[in-house]
C-alpha cells in the first residue's frame, strides 16, 4: 500500500473529526469523501456515516458502515454505529446482533458502547438482570465512568 496515500487518507479523516467537533457537518462529509476517493478506510466510511446519521441519513450512515465493513471487518465502530442507527429507529431487535459483533471485534476502542448501548436496550425492555449486566460490562471497560455507576444502581434499586 502507498504509504503516502495512506497519510493523506488518514490526514483527510482527521480533519473532518475536526470539523465536525466544530460543527461543520458539511465540510467534515465533504473531508471524509475526500478521503475515501485517495484510499477507501474503514475510519473513513464509518465516520462519514456519523456525519450523515446527525442530518438524518440513517439509511446512508448504515451504507457507510457496511464498506467500512467490507475495507476491515476488525474494525468495531461501524458494528456499533449500526446498532445505534436501528435504535434511533426504534429496531432494537435488529440492533442487538450489531451491537454483540461490535462487542467482539479485535480493533475496536471505546468498547464499552456496545454493552452500554445492549444495556438501554435492555432496561427499555423491562430486562433488568441482562440490562445491569451489560452495564457492568461497560464498566470493566470505563471503570471510572461514573454515568455508567448510577445506572447499574438505578436498575438495582428497581430489582428490590
Amino acid at each position: 500500500m502507498d504509504s503516502e496515500r495512506e497519510q493523506k487518507a488518514y490526514a483527510l479523516v482527521n480533519e473532518g473529526l475536526h470539523a465536525q467537533e466544530q460543527g461543520e457537518m458539511d465540510r467534515a462529509i465533504e473531508l471524509y469523501r475526500d478521503s475515501i476517493d485517495i484510499l477507501p478506510t474503514a475510519e473513513g466510511h464509518t465516520y462519514l456515516g456519523w456525519a450523515l446519521s446527525h442530518q438524518g441519513k440513517l439509511d446512508e450512515a448504515i451504507e457507510q458502515c457496511h464498506h467500512a465493513i467490507k475495507v476491515d471487518p476488525d474494525f468495531g465502530n461501524p458494528y456499533n454505529d449500526i446498532g445505534v442507527y436501528l435504535m434511533q429507529r426504534n429496531q432494537f431487535d435488529e440492533a442487538i446482533p450489531w451491537l454483540e459483533r461490535a462487542k467482539l471485534a479485535p480493533r475496536y476502542e471505546p468498547r464499552h458502547y456496545p454493552h452500554i448501548n445492549l444495556g438501554r436496550i435492555y432496561a427499555m425492555r423491562g430486562q433488568l438482570i441482562k440490562a445491569i449486566d451489560e452495564f457492568k460490562g461497560a464498566l470493566k471497560f470505563a471503570p471510572g465512568d461514573e454515568r455508567i455507576q448510577r445506572q447499574i444502581a438505578e436498575l438495582a434499586a428497581k430489582l428490590n
